[in-house]
Formats: C-alpha cells, sequence, structure tokens
C-alpha cells in the first residue's frame, strides 16, 4: 500500500521514481488524530487513519485489547473530513483500562490486507509492541510541557555572581575538597584525582543574573544540574538532601532564582537522584554507625561493613527501597525531599530524575515502577502542575508506562540516531559507554530507529519527554559534528522541530566543544566575541519559528521522504501544516506532488529556504547542509470538536 512515488533525478536528469510514505495510511497520537490527547478512565475517544483516496478500502477496523483480550471495532468513513486526496476513517475506542492500545487493520485495496502501527504499514501480523496507545492514568502531564523548551545549566560552570565563593580575593566557604579555578582555566580532562573537583565558582545567583540571556535565546524553562551539597562539582553524590549547597549561594539564592524565574514566565526545573546517594549523606553516615538505626534499611548491605555502590561505585551507596521509611523520607512527607523543594522553600516546577531506569533494581528486587509511581503521586500531592521526566539512555519501552515518569531524556528515540546521522565518519563519537564504534548512517537507518523507538511509548509520553542532541554527559554536538560546523545547525534544527520537548545544554546555543562529558563542562564565556554568532542565530530563528507555529509544538508527525542525506516530513495540525526539510548534504532534487500537500501553494518559508511550488510539483533541493521549514493552512477537513488535553 505504497504504491505512490516521489520523483527525483537521476544523473542524467531523468526523472526517477523513490519511494515516499504520503502514499501510505496514517494516523499518530496527535490531535488531528486524537480526539482527547488525556482522557479519563471509561471516556469514549474517538481516532482517525487518514488513507489516500486510490487504496480504495472496502473496510477497515481497531483492533484494541480489553482485560487483555483482543477485541475489534469497526470504522466508518468520515464524510466531514474526506476530500479528493484523502479518505478519513472513524472509530470509537472506550478507554477501558487505564492504558488501551490499538492498531488498525485494513481490507481491499491493492494488498488486499494490511495492518497500520507505529511503525507503519505491514502486510502481516504484528506484535503489541508498537501499538498505538491511548493512556488514561490520573494526574496527565502538564500542559505547559508541549510548548517549552529547556535549558539545562550546569550551576558550577555557567555563571559566577558577586555573590560567588570564588568573587573577589576571599576563598571563605570553598569546601575542603575542592581545587579552585579561574573562570579561563581548561577542565582537567584526565581520569585523575581532580576529576569532579575543579571548582569553578558558579553559583544559582549567577544564573539568575544571566536569565536575560535564557529570554534572548527564547528558552523558558531552568534545568538545573544538582544543587544539593555534595563532594563534587557535579553534586550527584549528595550529603544531604535538606540544603541548597552553601557554595551555590544556600537556600536564599535557590529562592532568588525561582522568583526571579516566575516575575519573567520562566519554570525551573531541579535534577534529584533517586537511585543513591553520597557516601557522606547523613542517613548514610547514621546507617553505619548504628545498624540499629532504621536508616540502615535504606540501603544494601552484604556484610557489616559493605554495602552496595552505584555501579560498583562506593562514593555512590545505593537506596533500597524496601525500606517504608526511606520512602516516607522521599515521596510521602510534605517536608521530604521530592515535596519540599516544589513547595514554598525551592519553588521548582518539576524534577529531572538522574539515572531513573536503575532506581528501585538491585539484583532480585526490582521496584522500578514502584519508585516511578511514587514519585509522581508526591510531585502531584505537592503541585499538581509539575514535570517529571527520567534520564533513560537505552531502550525505555517497558520502563514508560504512563503512570510514573511523564516522559524521559530521548536519548535512544532521538539523539543517538541523530548522531548517527550527523557525526564526524572519520571520529566517531562514544555512545554513552558503548564498545564498539557505531559507523555514520543514512537518513533511512535514521527514521527506520525514530520510528521503532518511539512507537513503544505513547503519544503523551513521547511529547513529553526530552529532545536532545547531547548533554552535560555527552560530547558536545559541535564536537560531534567536528569537521562541518554547518551541522550544528542540521542538528538544532532537528531538536526545534520534531514532537517533544527540546532541551538544550547551557553553550550549544554558541558553539561550545567538548569530546566527552567532562570535557564538556567547561564554563559558559560571557564574552560573545568567543561565540559562534552563526550558531547563536540559528538556535534563536529556530525557536522563533517553533514557538510561532502550532504545528512545530503541537503536531504530529508524519514522515515524507528519507534518503542517505536528506530527510523530509510533515507537522501537523488542524489548522497549519510545517514542511520540514532537513539536509546533511547536498543532494538531488526531491518532487512531490502538490496534491499530496493540500494547500501548499499558498504557504510562507517560517526558517530557511522556500520550496519551489509550481506545476502541480514541489521541489526541495540543497546544495549543502541545510534546515528549511515551509507552512501553510490545510485545506481540508472540517473539525469537529476541540480536541482536550495533552
Amino acid at each position: 500500500m505504497t504504491g505512490e512515488k516521489a520523483l527525483t533525478q537521476d544523473d542524467t536528469g531523468a526523472l526517477t521514481p523513490v519511494p515516499t510514505w504520503l502514499s501510505a495510511p496514517h494516523h499518530d497520537g496527535s490531535a488531528l488524530y486524537v480526539s482527547d490527547l488525556a482522557p479519563r478512565l471509561g471516556r469514549t475517544v474517538t481516532v482517525w487513519l487518514r488513507v489516500p483516496v486510490e487504496l480504495d478500502l472496502s473496510d477497515v477496523h481497531v483492533r484494541t485489547v480489553l482485560d487483555g483480550e483482543p477485541a475489534f471495532v469497526a470504522a466508518t468513513v468520515d464524510r466531514r473530513r474526506t476530500d479528493g486526496t484523502d479518505t478519513w476513517w472513524r472509530a470509537r475506542l472506550r478507554c477501558h483500562n487505564p492504558v488501551t492500545s490499538y492498531r488498525w487493520v485494513l481490507v481491499g485495496g491493492p494488498t488486499g490486507y494490511a495492518w497500520v502501527n507505529g511503525t507503519g504499514v505491514h502486510l502481516r501480523d504484528v506484535p503489541d509492541a508498537s501499538d498505538f496507545r491511548l493512556v488514561a492514568h490520573p494526574s496527565p502531564p502538564p500542559l505547559w510541557a508541549r510548548d517549552a523548551v529547556v535549558y539545562q545549566i550546569f550551576p558550577d560552570r555557567f555563571a559566577k555572581s558577586a555573590r560567588s565563593v570564588l568573587a573577589g580575593r576571599s576563598r571563605k566557604g570553598i569546601p575542603e575538597w575542592a581545587v579552585p579555578a579561574r573562570w579561563t582555566d581548561p577542565v582537567h580532562n584526565l581520569r585523575g584525582e581532580d576529576l569532579g573537583r575543579q571548582l569553578y565558582g558558579g553559583d544559582l545567583d549567577g544564573v539568575t543574573e544571566h536569565l536575560d540571556h535564557l529570554e534572548r535565546l527564547g528558552a523558558d524553562v531552568v534545568y538545573l544540574t544538582p544543587f544539593f551539597p555534595g563532594r563534587s562539582n557535579h553534586r550527584y553524590d549528595a550529603s544531604t538532601f535538606d540544603a541548597v549547597d552553601p557554595v551555590l549561594g544556600g537556600d536564599e539564592a535557590l529562592r532568588r532564582l525561582t522568583g526571579a524565574a516566575h516575575e519573567r514566565g520562566l519554570k525551573v526545573l531541579g535534577d534529584f537522584t533517586t537511585n543513591h546517594t553520597g557516601n557522606t549523606h547523613e542517613w548514610f553516615l547514621a546507617s553505619r554507625a548504628d545498624p540499629e538505626a532504621p536508616e540502615r534499611d535504606f540501603y544494601f548491605w552484604t556484610s557489616r561493613d559493605e554495602y552496595v555502590g552505584w555501579l560498583g561505585v562506593a562514593s555512590l551507596p545505593k537506596l533500597n527501597y524496601d525500606s517504608t521509611e526511606l520512602r516516607h523520607r522521599v515521596f510521602d512527607d510534605p517536608r521530604g525531599v521530592v515535596q519540599r523543594w516544589l513547595g514554598a522553600d525551592g519553588g521548582l516546577d518539576g524534577w529531572r530524575v538522574d539515572v531513573a531506569n536503575m532506581t528501585g533494581r538491585q539484583g532480585g528486587q526490582d521496584r522500578y515502577h514502584e519508585v516511578a509511581t511514587w514519585m509522581r503521586e508526591s510531585v502531584v500531592a505537592a503541585r499538581p502542575g509539575a514535570l517529571v521526566v527520567g534520564e533513560h539512555v537505552h531502550d525505555y519501552s517497558l520502563d514508560v508506562p504512563g503512570d510514573g515518569w511523564h516522559g524521559v531524556m530521548n536519548y535512544a528515540g532521538f539523539t543517538k540516531p541523530v548522531w548517527t546521522w550527523l557525526c564526524d565518519a572519520h571520529d566517531p563519537p562514544d555512545f554513552l559507554g558503548s564498545p564498539v564504534v557505531v559507523p555514520r548512517l543514512g537518513g533511512e537507518a535514521v527514521v527506520e530507529t525514530m520510528r521503532e523507538f518511539t512507537s513503544h511509548i505513547s503519544w503523551q509520553a513521547l511529547t513529553h519527554s526530552f529532545n536532545l542532541v547531547g548533554s552535560h554527559d555527552t560530547t558536545r554536538i559541535r564536537s560531534l559534528v567536528d569537521r562541518d560546523p554547518r551541522l550544528v545547525e542540521v542538528a538544532a534544527g532537528l531538536l526545534l522541530t520534531m514532537p517533544s520537548v527540546p532541551m538544550i545544554t547551557y553553550g550549544d546555543e554558541i558553539g561550545m566543544e567538548g569530546t566527552f562529558g567532562e570535557d564538556g563542562r567547561r564554563p559558559m564565556p560571557w564574552d560573545e566575541r568567543r561565540w559562534d554568532s552563526g550558531i547563536f542565530e540559528a538556535y534563536r530563528a529556530l525557536i522563533s519559528a517553533r514557538r510561532a507555529s502550532v504545528a512545530l509544538r503541537h503536531g504530529g508527525l508524519r514522515w515524507v521522504y528519507a534518503a542517505a542525506d536528506v530527510l523530509v516530513y510533515l507537522r501537523e495540525a488542524a489548522g497549519e501544516t510545517a514542511l520540514v526539510h532537513v539536509a546533511r548534504a547536498a543532494h538531488e532534487p526531491v518532487r512531490i506532488e502538490s496534491r499530496r500537500l493540500p494547500g501548499v501553494d499558498g504557504g510562507h518559508a517560517a526558517y530557511g529556504p522556500a520550496p519551489e511550488v509550481a506545476h502541480g510539483t514541489v521541489t526541495l533541493t540543497a546544495t549543502g547542509p541545510q534546515v528549511s521549514v515551509y507552512s501553510w493552512e490545510p485545506r481540508r477537513v472540517r473539525r469537529g470538536r476541540t480536541p482536550r488535553g495533552g
């Protein structure tokens, strides 16, 4: 059922057909195809399937699962939506279970039989893993997150205020573990004793003083890596959860930051490690001092003095959620870790959860889903509109059912495929500890990877996850594309035009470099003469285009075309369609029939060059790395009621 072709030219100039997905049936979890993005249990939801008219189907059903048993619901043609290009089939599904999975079965057409799930069209039966999902768990994710642009800040390296412990000549307040560094000193990259000990003096008041930079860029959410005291500059080895590190300015500095951010309409996320503490944490010290102390049960012990460290790291003892007292102190207590800092003490708007994929898991114990659920319940109790995003660097298929973290850091379904497409083939990146070199791949493999990973979670979870091209733990995007800095704009284009919440790591927007995590944690240079102004303006313009476009923020994702050096996709909403064309290198023109894109002749360039629209054809060209976004108001469907939720 993919018989339609786009047109491109071969080396002789002749028109040659190449596959496109515009001729295939399409459905996704967006508001254009689902009437209620956050249904309550027991509600009935309308879902639509878009089918090119020439496929001439005779029958369509939705196959769903009720209480573990497959069931079929008949679909009918929606006459209000059907036009000369597409037939829209409609079905109604009742959210009988908290997660209602479904896929479409098609009868007739050129193949006589086909299935449609999250990875596309299949001429055979398929497992349920990539089924679409309606999620009806209580307390859906906050609506504001779908419009957000997140800016990640490593506090010690972003900005130093006049209050900083390293400001001026005074060295009062510098912890004994720290190796003081000047703002212009290089980061110690070797795995020596100074790793994690260099202290540059960035603090929370420094962040507050530079909120203008975020507004100038267009970001509206500050995500802080940990602010609890520890014995490292990254502070993932917390010594307490009851205070903000005095080196960062203490509790008052956090309140000054969240207050100033909220006055500007910005939000602030904290970073909390549910998986472990530091070995100087007050809980751990109590557990070692007295085997009868309640804190003893907070950790895993293999003998009187031997304990389990996260990944064997002795300074990071792992938390044991068999302890009901631990659960109370972390989640249930209004003065506990999670709720306290969302309240008046901190004013946070949510949490990012460090190593979320490992929390609650140790040997024969697996309380992962319980911990994720407790975290969400705790957050909602303290601040109903708060966001919870879990760190996850690999396959999250079974770890995001919709009742725990609202989303994940989408390394698997976005970061890694983008890296494989854009990385320097002569200097590939470290894929977060992989022992093998991952080759540079073509666009077809990128699409296949993205579709497969993202099909394993609900649209709700996908659109509340963080897309990122790098973080404080990884290679910087500028270093990843070392030989061609134009590819930074291409990465930013993908980041800011695809579904999910875009997350930018401080300094990426000015071309900061770093070949691995610690190397990338360089101090932010505030002398703009050291910035790559072209990269900065590209980020600004792309964020502006996203903010101006309902399709880029809320639309579905419909792949159009992929080849080695080019990706083309649609972001579709009821009132706007955006055609995104991203090229990593020059490629032959791609020609698409205009009839496949109703209304395209009335469009405008939202970013980059406009395609040629003439003689019934849309022609996309690139002479090198390029991003373009072309938007229009679609000439089609009369909508029913406005979809809810999301």
